[in-house]
């Protein structure tokens, strides 16, 4: 009788889908962080904007003579 020996065929089967399932994540995360699920946008954005014109600063007030 061979009931000593096993040969592991249910262990096989779920080898064979974690197996399946790491393919899958792989093949996944690698186009996940290649960007290939999105399409490349180029964006321009052309910001100007003039400065306020102030007005001119008072004129300086000339200082006191001295005496004598």
């Amino acid at each position: 009788m061979a009931e000593g020996t096993s040969s592991g065929g249910g262990n096989s089967g779920l080898a064979f889908i974690v197996g399946g399932l790491v393919v899958i994540v792989a093949v996944l995360a690698f186009f996940m962080m290649s960007g290939g699920f999105t399409q490349k946008k180029k964006v321009d954005v052309n910001i100007s904007a003039s400065a306020p014109k102030l007005p001119d600063a008072p004129k300086v007030p000339e200082a006191p003579k001295a005496p004598g």
